[in-house]
Order: structure tokens, then sequence, then C-alpha cells
């Protein structure tokens, strides 16, 4: 047998007293016990008990910086989430547990239970605590676009205005603006009573708008501005813009009565003229009976503003009885129009036809005559029998003036010639307050601008035009009306979508076949 020697013990862990509360305990860098770490030391002090949530009340939702908006219900995982993503410091500690105090849904407070984890004097501590957040509110940029035109969010506005009683060049403004992809700035388009609104979150925006408009119709404007905050301490204003843009009052197949300074200024043209166009910043006008053109300009116009004594929808309907061509013209100093034929020409009212009053023709001379035959139906301003309101007319002596002022050519199948288009515009779809821009078949003014398209090739190098990819049954029966026509190589090809088509800052655009129906 092997002797054995003394068994050797295990030594003891030395213990000592904690110098607070005298515990016997496991010395330590701190020399306290947990209890005493916990009351000196807080694990939780880098992280902040009152903290802000950014909410959109219009959206329901809650900003997540830097800038994305989520859904999130009250007391749901997902706003949980948000509520400690928000909460810094939170990396440096192990969380342990988290939980929602349940409180008042308008209080607009938020309040999470917080069970943390963490190292204080290398003793493992768990702390519990309360966040308090805080919500504020906050509108999103989606929210902002929409409700810009309620005064909130915008900083700069365009207000643009015409004085008529059609909307024609509202129609062509809008085909010019999306062709050059001018409809990408605005917060939000907004169509008022005689014009649009178009709102900016910078004044340089609005300052690019009125520019381009400036450069493209003939139209003046005026700037304003509203002080909305002042920082005494900095000096630093913020303001509002408005500008206010205001196109001219004459439009395309208007009779005007020129101001005698304006007839004088246009080579002595008779003050009772046409508005042949409308191109870029500049008003053509032209003498019926003497083919004599001249341009205004906006700021010539605005200097001695006149007004159009007949619109296109107070002309009345004549039909062409005879005509006799003029080709010896005697033509004194001024430019003369060299697309038009002078004729002399006799016409009869529709209303006349079958009556009495049939043989009694009314002679007049136009500038139509090389696209006017006999039998063929014209829009006119009757002048002998017309009522007018203007001081300059009242003024010009009953010998000067003409019984009659043709001013357009129209083609009875009208209908027929409406459905029968082979292109199509997209349009500017405004917020629901003002979707009035529609191409249902019933908008007479509408239907103007597209026959003035037709009509008129210089007017439709502004605008973009696309080609129709479905033909309509009745479009073999529609191409039989003899009318102007656009061909094919002035269309272009678009991609046909089931959805609106929507640019990247949320402007939506329509074609007018969708706005139809069709």
């Amino acid at each position: 047998m092997e002797f054995m020697g003394p068994r050797e013990e295990a030594p003891q862990e030395q213990k000592i007293l904690c110098c607070e509360c005298g515990t016997l305990i496991t010395p330590n860098p701190a020399n306290m016990c947990v209890a005493c770490i916990r009351t000196r030391c807080d694990i939780s002090e880098n992280i902040p008990k009152q903290v802000i949530l950014h909410f959109c009340r219009f959206c329901e939702r809650y900003l997540q910086p830097p800038s994305t908006w989520i859904l999130c219900a009250l007391e749901s995982r997902e706003l949980l989430a948000l509520c400690l993503k928000k909460l810094k410091g939170l990396n440096k500690v192990r969380l342990v547990d988290a939980s929602f105090i349940w409180t008042e849904s308008h209080s607009k407070r938020i309040k999470v239970n917080v069970t943390i984890q963490g190292d204080a004097f290398g003793t493992i501590l768990q702390q519990q605590f309360v966040v308090e957040y805080t919500v504020h509110y906050q509108m999103c940029e989606v929210c902002c676009k929409q409700k810009g035109s309620d005064g909130e969010c915008w900083r700069a506005l365009v207000q643009i205005r015409q004085r008529t009683i059609h909307k024609k060049t509202l129609f062509y403004l809008e085909q010019i603006i999306l062709k050059h992809n001018m409809h990408k700035d605005p917060m939000t388009i907004k169509e008022m009573e005689g014009g649009i609104n178009f709102y900016y979150q910078a004044k340089n925006n609005a300052r690019k708008m009125v520019d381009f408009l400036m450069a493209m119709i003939p139209c003046q404007y005026k700037t304003s501005q509203e002080l909305v905050s002042h920082d005494i301490q900095s000096n630093i204003f913020n303001y509002k813009y408005t500008f206010f843009v205001e196109i001219t009052r004459i439009c395309k197949d208007e009779v005007v009565c020129l101001p005698v300074s304006v007839s004088r200024y246009l080579n002595h043209m008779s003050q009772v003229a046409i508005c042949t166009r409308y191109l870029v910043n500049n008003i053509h006008l032209m003498d019926p009976i003497t083919l004599k053109i001249g341009q205004l300009n906006a700021g010539q116009y605005f200097r001695d503003a006149f007004d159009a004594i007949c619109h296109q929808k107070q002309l009345r309907e004549f039909m062409v009885m005879n005509i006799e061509p003029i080709y010896n013209q005697d033509k004194q100093y001024g430019s003369y129009s060299h697309k038009h034929q002078l004729a002399d020409v006799w016409v009869l009212p529709l209303n006349s036809l079958g009556t009495d009053d049939q043989e009694n023709e009314i002679h007049t001379r136009t500038h139509l005559g090389n696209i006017i035959q006999c039998g063929d139906y014209v829009l006119g301003f009757d002048v002998a029998h017309a009522v007018v309101n203007n001081q300059v007319f009242d003024k010009i002596k009953q010998g000067q003036l003409p019984d009659i002022v043709l001013v357009k050519k129209i083609y009875p199948e009208k209908v027929k010639r409406n459905k029968g288009r082979n292109f199509r515009l997209k349009h500017l779809r405004k917020n629901s307050a003002a979707e009035t821009v529609t191409d249902d078949g019933n908008d007479g003014d509408y239907n103007d601008f597209l026959e003035d398209l037709e009509e008129d090739p210089e007017l439709r190098k502004n605008i973009n035009l696309y080609k129709r990819e479905q033909k309509p049954q009745w479009m073999a029966d529609a191409e039989e009306v003899l009318a102007p026509k656009v061909g094919l190589e002035e269309l272009l090809d678009d991609l046909v979508l089931d959805v609106a088509d929507t640019d990247q800052d949320g402007n939506m655009m329509t074609d007018d076949a969708e706005n139809a129906g069709s």
C-alpha cells in the first residue's frame, strides 16, 4: 500500500466588505456591491428620455430619418421599431425588452418601457426606464405638393390670367408647357377661373416659368411679396412671392378695332382688322380689305391696349354666292400678306336661305379668295347690324366700315371632323379641384383649338402631336370630310400605357383619348 500524503484543499475566494453598506462581496474595481453600484451608476445616462416623433396628419405616416415616411399603427411592431431607432446611444448597451405604455390617443404622447443591460465596473447591470415620445405635426413631401395650393407650403406662385370668353389660348399654353417640360418644377398646378395657378417651392423656379411665358406668348407680369416671418436676431426675412402674368386679350380669328396710334404705327392699317395668329410673343394683325399685315409685341400692345369687338363665338354663318378674285391690287407702302388672295365676294346669311331676303346678297372684300368657292360656308362679323360697345369703334365714320368682315372658312360636317382626327394631345392633370380639361366631344373651345391646329401649320410647330393608335370604326367615314388634316409625317409615336403617365415630381399627364373614355 502506497502512502498518501495530506489532501490539498482548494483556496477559498477572497472576500471584502462593500465600502457603502458593508456587505461581504467579491473584490471589484469599485469595491461596492451590485445594489450600491446600481444606485451610484446609471447605464442609461447617455440615452435620451424624451424624443420627438414627426407625424403627417394628412397621410398618417411617421418620419423615419432622414427622409422616409412609413405608415405605422399605434402600438404596432413597426412603430416600436421606429421609436427604438430614434434612441441615440442604444447601440452601446444590450436591449433586453421594450413595450408600450398605454396613453390617450389624442395626448400626442407615446411612452415606451425599455429594459437594457450594460457593464459597470466589471459588473453586468440591468436597468428599466421609460422614454416619452412627443408627436409633432410635419407635412410630408407628397402631402406638401397636394396641399400646396392651400397656401401652406409654397413659396412662389405664378398666376396666369386672360380676360376672354374662351380657353383656346390656355389650351395652346398647356401644350407648349408640356413640350418644353415646364410642368416638372411646380409643386401643384391648379386651374382657376380665367387661368391657371402654378405653385413652386423656390422663387427661382417661378422666375424661370415667367421668363418662359414672356418668350412664348404675348403677356406682361407684375410681382408682389408677402412677409411670412422675420428673425430679429439674424435679420432674416421669409417672403411668399406672387407673379401675376396677364395674357393679351386678343386671340386668333377675332375682329379688333385698333386705336389711331396703333393704326399709324402699323403703316396706317385699317382700324378694323383681324388677328391671324399669336405665335411666339407677337400678335399678328391683317387688314382683310387690303391684305396689309403688321405685328405688335406685348409691350406695344399694353401701351395702347385694345379689345376684340367680335369673338369667334359671336360670328355669323354666311354662304358664298359669288366670288371674283382681284389680281391687280394697288399696294402702297407697308407689308402685305402673300399667303392670302384678295377677292370680291357676295354672301348671304344662312338664316336668309329660302326666304324673300335671298336676293339681297351682301358684297364685301375678303382675304380668303384662295380657299373659298361658290357654295362654301364662312364665318363673318356683320358690321352693319352689330351693336358694338367700343369708344374707338364709335368714332369711325360709317363710310370707312365694310358691311361684313369675313374671318374664316368653315366645314359643315363638323361632327365627323371632330371624331375622325388621326392625332391626339397630352394634357396636364390638375388636382381634384380643377380637373376640367377634358376631351369629351362637347367642349366647343377645345374642338375649335384642334381645328386651328389642323388649319394652321405654323401653329403646330410649337406643339407635340401624337398618333392615335387605334382607329375607331367610324374613321373611314370621317376621312371623306374635305377639311384640312395633319399629315402623318408631323405626328410622333408614343407609348400606350394602361395607366396615366406620371413624372418624377408627381404631375400626371393623360391624353385626350383617355379623358374621352376611349
